[in-house]
């Protein structure tokens, strides 16, 4: 069980760095930051709030990218979102999807 939540804290902090290098500000990036010392310093019952966290800050990310014209970027956010989502629904992280 340790395994498992080590491994979960691990992978969480591995998606939360990438959406650190997706940012479209400063402020985004260490918002980004701080949800990464989160899932790495938290308890893990805490991960599933971060995640959600981490949608929402995502899901602004992709509105500032379409709004400034970056097609390229958005899409590149809009992968790392899916690949966020999918890892807290089979981890169990969201309480309703």
């Amino acid at each position: 069980m340790v395994m498992t939540r080590q491994y979960l804290a691990g992978e969480l902090s591995v998606l939360l760095a990438q959406l650190e290098g997706l940012a479209t500000s400063h402020t985004g990036a260490c918002s980004a930051a701080l949800l990464r010392r989160e899932a790495e310093t938290l308890p893990p019952a805490a991960l599933g709030p971060v995640a959600v966290r981490a949608l929402r800050l995502i899901d602004e990310f992709c509105w500032c990218s379409l709004a400034g014209g970056d097609i390229a970027l958005f899409v590149r956010q809009t992968d790392l979102g899916v690949r966020l989502f999918e890892f807290g629904v089979c981890a169990g992280l969201f309480d309703e999807v």
